[in-house]
């Protein structure tokens, strides 16, 4: 039998390790973007065109490389960062694998400008799918230039699988938000088809959360601060009453590099506990500086997840950590019920002395003074004109002469019983029988038995139709404010509500400003309330992450189905008989009036002969 293993080629080898290491541009960004904070940069830029799909560039003032380092850096576990294996367990760069260069290389059309701070000329070079097409001298400042052009350019089906430039650039920006968070120090800029995104200079932690998430953050942060022998823990949390209901805001670094670790994440959510809803994430941003021998991070090549020695005894710490800070900033309400909050000291002002008050008396007045003298300081007392006052009780005592038993006397703290179906109560209740059971069920009669409607999934049902519709006819009536609404949101909220601005419109929106921090609405659709539309924007925002959409029918899809999610009856409101048959009526005039538009059951019907069955 001839032999049938044999050894792949080079460029095949690069190409599938490509696979692992750039899944899409914005892999490609955070590879170069770490790899110019190992050359100790203190100024980065970062140029993106077509989502990354046509140009990648960072350029950043390092140390730079010489010829042979140039030519060196793009083949297969080449490498600066690490000399042996035990070096893993002492790492205090980025990078240390030496595939990223390589893969980049491998699917891609590369270009780099090169120049350590003592050499007087630039190295520059060019490489098309692995292969080297020149490398000469040039004149460049100090520091490296990569450009990425053309991405998967010799895999079509991986470039198919790429999502539109809006969906890629929303992957780049987290990542960019990533490393920049990570490294306050080093100032960033990035670009994005010739315009600017973010200006970052360099700051500390704070000012870098708020340079990035805008300037309403500031008040939302409370700060976090715990030194132990087995982990050191910075950073800042947000105030539980700014919950999202999106984990959009989530940041865990260790040792300055980003990671996910759902474990970590459960401590955070157990400090919390019973200060936010059970559907809510808080956010928080937490650096962790640890022994590098006591983590692992040679677990997958994004080396996002990271395995610790003893991970209980980290859960215990961040806990107790964040249940510290949120106590000693009073975020969480006092349970002593006899404690007077007028006489706690502010955190602020513990270490501060007191002050005696100043007090000043008005010795010039006089009570007591007549209505013709003045006072020296001005002041006067002007007697009332009391004269007529028995006009107010004209008629009043024969009013209430005739009702002495206030029996059809009608006060305002009296609720209005009345309904707007009055007139037509006998012919609603002649046509059907409808009652509420349990607050969660509509219970109506047909011919052949009865149906039990959930009905909240039949008003989802039918505001998802109505608002679908509305959004495609492009018809829809919009109710003015006479205060305009101004919210506030980060960035990459502001982006979101950008690509689905004209949706918005359709169904009634109204907006007269989006800047990068605030949004002015002038109008809503009449079936959301002004105190609804903060809360129906979020869950908007929070459904357009989860579900990141790439056409306009996508858009669509989610924008009607969270409407109808958000605005529909819920279970345990109570429906009067006239709204429960005016329900009944709409979801059957549906064009699918079966099934929720998340794939549920709306109704179940229960027959004569089923009910006769149980009596056998």
């Amino acid at each position: 039998m001839a032999d049938i293993i044999k050894l792949l080629p080079d460029h095949v080898a690069n190409q599938i390790a490509a696979g692992e290491v750039v899944q899409r541009p914005a892999s490609v960004v955070k590879e170069l973007l770490e790899n110019a904070i190992d050359a100790g940069a203190a100024s980065i830029k970062l140029i993106i065109k077509e989502g990354g799909k046509v140009l990648i560039q960072v350029i950043d003032d390092g140390i730079g490389m010489t010829p042979t380092d140039a030519r060196m850096g793009f083949e297969r576990h080449a490498t600066s960062k690490i000399q042996k294996a035990e070096d893993l367990f002492s790492l205090n760069t980025k990078g240390f694998r030496g595939e990223a260069l390589a893969s980049i290389a491998a699917i891609a059309h590369v270009e780099l400008q090169t120049r350590p701070e003592q050499d007087e000329m630039a190295t520059h070079l060019r490489i098309e799918g692995s292969e080297i097409k020149f490398q000469e001298v040039c004149v460049a400042p100090k520091g490296t230039s990569m450009s990425v052009k053309n991405l998967f350019f010799n895999i079509p089906a991986r470039r198919n699988f790429l999502k539109s430039n809006q969906v890629e650039l929303r992957h780049i920006t987290d990542e960019f938000h990533r490393v920049a968070l990570a490294h306050p120090g080093i100032a960033f800029n990035f670009y994005n088809n010739g315009s600017e995104l973010f200006n970052l200079p360099k700051a500390n932690q704070r000012q870098r959360i708020v340079h990035i998430f805008g300037s309403k953050t500031n008040e939302k942060l409370v700060p976090v601060n715990e030194e132990t022998q087995v982990v050191k823990i910075a950073g800042f949390i947000i105030k539980p009453e700014f919950a999202k209901k999106s984990r959009g805001e989530q940041f865990f670094f260790v040792n300055n590099r980003f990671i996910k670790s759902p474990y970590l994440h459960h401590a955070v959510l157990a400090a919390f506990e019973g200060l936010i809803k059970s559907d809510a994430y808080p956010g928080y941003f937490l650096y962790l500086d640890v022994d590098p021998a006591s983590i692992d991070i040679n677990i997958h090549p994004t080396k996002t997840e990271v395995k610790f020695d003893d991970e209980h005894t980290l859960y215990a710490i961040l806990r107790s950590t964040i249940k510290h800070s949120l106590g000693q900033f009073n975020v969480v309400p006092a349970l002593d019920f006899e404690q007077d909050q007028n006489l706690e000291t502010p955190y602020d002002y513990k270490d501060k002395n007191a002050v005696q008050p100043n007090v000043t008396v008005d010795r010039a007045f006089n009570p007591f003074q007549e209505v013709g003298q003045k006072s020296p300081a001005g002041r006067s007392y002007k007697k009332q004109n009391t004269e007529g006052w028995e006009n107010l009780y004209v008629g009043l005592e024969s009013k209430v002469g005739q009702n002495d038993d206030f029996s059809s006397v009608r006060f305002e703290s009296e609720s209005n019983t009345g309904s707007f179906f009055e007139g037509h109560q006998e012919d609603l209740e002649s046509i059907a029988t409808t009652f509420q059971l349990r607050r969660k069920y509509i219970v109506t009669t047909i011919k052949s038995g009865m149906v039990v409607i959930d009905q909240s999934r039949a008003h989802q049902r039918v505001l998802y139709e109505q608002f679908l519709k509305n959004i495609t006819v492009n018809q829809a009536i919009s109710q003015q404010l006479l205060f305009p609404l101004q919210l506030s949101f980060s960035n990459a909220d502001i982006a979101i509500l950008k690509e689905i601005k004209e949706s918005l419109t359709s169904i009634g929106f109204v907006f007269s400003n989006i800047n990068k921090e605030e949004v002015r609405i002038t109008g809503v659709p009449p079936l959301i309330s002004e105190s609804e539309v903060g809360m129906v924007l979020d869950q908007l925002i929070s459904d357009f992450q989860m579900q990141i959409t790439e056409d306009s029918f996508s858009q669509t899809d989610v924008l009607a189905k969270t409407l109808a999610k958000t605005l529909s009856v819920k279970t345990g409101e109570v429906l009067n008989n006239a709204s429960q048959l005016a329900l009944v009526n709409d979801l059957f005039a549906c064009k699918e009036s079966r099934w929720s538009p998340f794939n549920k059951p709306v109704y179940v019907t229960i027959t004569e002969s089923d009910i006769d069955k149980k009596f056998i």
